[in-house]
């Protein structure tokens, strides 16, 4: 049986079979231990004009032929997502590019890119996508194929959440997972890494995983502990040398350990001296589990096709000494054009004055004042981490408020509007540096911005960076049209189960930068094709290079009639997300594209 929706519309295209031998595209991981399928290996030789597909013959016009990504790095691109909220906290949807001023390193940068993004353009998105496959059946019952174009991560810090904030936040979290789209996808995460489910719109599977989340601490305080000195107290009295939270825990000391023998002072100063580095090494390595897990879940999620979000939910930590850990994620946030919302788990909280109800307090009449200012101050400082890591990725930061499903829900959603704002830097310096980025509203309009607060640059150019560069294109969503190319689909079934799913990309040549040599037109096109599942799941891909050595006949004909690359790869009955990626070395020009097709059994 054959489904198609491919036309030549009466215009004679070069057709090239793109053989596909190697199993994955240079660079790419298959998520969750999958097992990569094998695509076709077939091959046929190309009969318009005079070209050839053997790899061998220095005459050829047109080599296909296995490779990584050896184009040229084009000039960097900076894209900036960009939400503007007027006084009321509503979006702002009508905003022109005059409108914005974009500066790096405080120099006013030209806006070369600019698109607005509403649930209409989400829409026409989707509705494009699905129309690159069209079958009998569909067209019969009026069904529509619809995959995942938002993923969203759900992160729990359960190293350091309450039994109180489990609590809460089962109970939110609930209520939001009943408010998601058909088109999101949502995976559960812990900072233990004991609650782990893979991204899905099985609401049913997340809500009986979601009984699961209980708090998971890596290093359980004595009931009773003499001193009983904090993680931010050991932060105070190691890297801050504070005297005075000092002198409070040898006070302390002295009244549970020595019984108010003041005689003791120097046998209990060397005890704070030998508690103080303990406590202060086991509330970091908490910390450090908890960004390692963040990073953890970051790599799964720049993995997914799509727009991606990571929602963090935590009564937040300290930040000590770990600042460099917190930038890691942000770069690798940033990097990945994945947005970090963070919600505060402890709502409109009433500062816990006299500490952990299930642990005997030590609080002298000599140190309760004291004491109580530390707990006050540690839990204060606490919600840092939260807004920095928010407002260092363009995202929000939910707190003070106890209605945690509605905060949930306004994190986790997508905003009514938004704006991508692009530019290359004018005097960019391959040095791997932080580059700090300002977004301003011409005029004086009382306008709130939410955007990330930097990137940074590339150290040098060079192949490794190019194979990032289609990688991280190739795992988005966003439509790149550098290069006019359009994508159709069709499937043939194949015995005894199985498919055969063929690609074909019509590529208009019109802007492609084809250098003259030798009496020929000369360029190269890397193409790079994923295939992810349902949830978004890679399931296969390949790339390919076609040199092109036209001489001038074919290269006219190729301009009027646009060239098509038909790709070919095995597969099983199914829902697909196609995404293919079109480079070309000689103007580093790229065209990007989606499709979906749903085979039957």
């Amino acid at each position: 049986m054959l489904h198609t929706r491919f036309h030549a519309k009466g215009k004679r295209w070069l057709l090239v079979r793109m053989t596909v031998i190697t199993a994955a595209l240079a660079g790419m991981v298959p998520v969750h231990g999958q097992q990569l399928q094998s695509p076709t290996t077939s091959a046929q030789t190309p009969t318009s004009g005079q070209t050839s597909s053997t790899k061998n013959d220095p005459n050829a016009e047109v080599t296909i032929q296995d490779s990584g990504t050896t184009f040229r790095l084009r000039v960097n691109l900076v894209q900036v997502h960009v939400v503007v909220r007027d006084v009321n906290g509503n979006p702002v949807g009508n905003l022109k590019p005059e409108d914005f001023q974009l500066y790096d390193q405080g120099k006013l940068q030209p806006i070369s890119l600019f698109s607005v993004e509403t649930r209409e353009t989400r829409r026409e998105k989707a509705e494009a996508a699905a129309l690159t496959h069209s079958t009998e059946m569909d067209q019969t019952n009026g069904s529509k194929t619809v995959l995942p174009d938002r993923f969203i991560a759900l992160f729990f810090d359960d190293s350091h959440l309450s039994l109180e904030d489990a609590r809460y936040a089962r109970t939110g979290v609930a209520k939001f997972l009943d408010s998601l789209a058909p088109t999101d996808r949502v995976g559960l995460f812990t900072a233990s890494q004991q609650l782990n489910v893979a991204f899905t719109n099985d609401r049913a599977a997340l809500q009986r995983a979601l009984q699961g989340l209980v708090p998971r601490p890596k290093s359980v305080p004595q009931f009773r502990e003499c001193p009983d000195i904090s993680h931010y107290e050991a932060d105070q009295i190691i890297n801050v040398m504070n005297q005075q939270v000092f002198d409070v825990a040898v006070e302390e000391t002295i009244q549970c350990k020595y019984d108010g023998d003041r005689n003791k002072i120097n046998d209990a100063r060397s005890v704070v001296r030998m508690v103080a580095p303990t406590k202060l090494i086991q509330g970091d390595t908490e910390n450090e589990y908890v960004y390692r897990s963040i990073e953890d879940t970051l790599r799964r999620l720049a993995g997914m096709p799509g727009e991606r979000v990571m929602l963090i939910v935590s009564p937040g930590f300290l930040l000590t000494t770990l600042t460099n850990q917190m930038f890691d994620v942000e770069e690798r946030a940033n990097q990945s054009n994945i947005v970090l919302n963070t919600l505060d788990v402890r709502g409109l909280y009433t500062p816990d004055v006299r500490g952990d109800i299930t642990r005997a307090n030590s609080d002298t009449f000599r140190t309760v004042g004291f004491k109580t200012t530390f707990r006050v101050e540690s839990q204060t400082q606490q919600a840092y981490v939260l807004a920095d890591l928010a407002y260092g990725t363009g995202g929000a930061f939910f707190h003070n408020s106890n209605d945690l499903a509605g905060g949930l829900s306004a994190l986790g959603a997508a905003p009514e509007a938004s704006y991508v704002l692009g530019f290359s830097p004018q005097t960019e310096k391959m040095d791997g540096a932080f580059h700090t980025i300002t977004v301003k509203i011409t005029g004086k309009r009382k306008y709130t911005i939410q955007a990330r607060r930097g990137y940074y640059a590339p150290k040098k150019v060079d192949n490794p960076q190019a194979r990032q560069d289609i990688q991280e294109a190739v795992f988005s969503r966003d439509e790149i049209q550098d290069l006019p190319m359009e994508i159709q689909t069709q499937y043939t079934k194949t015995e005894p189960s199985g498919v055969q799913l063929q690609i074909f990309s019509k590529l208009q040549l019109q802007g492609v930068h084809f250098r003259k040599a030798g009496g020929r037109n000369l360029d190269n096109l890397t193409v790079a094709t994923a295939i992810f599942d349902a949830n978004g799941n890679f399931v296969v891909g390949a790339q390919k290079t076609l040199e092109m050595k036209l001489e001038d006949a074919t290269y006219q004909k190729l301009l009027q009639g646009g060239l098509t690359v038909k790709s070919s790869f095995d597969l099983k009955p199914g829902k697909y997300l196609v995404r293919q990626v079109i480079r070309d070395s000689e103007g580093s020009q790229m065209a990007a594209r989606n499709g979906a097709v749903d085979i039957p059994e």
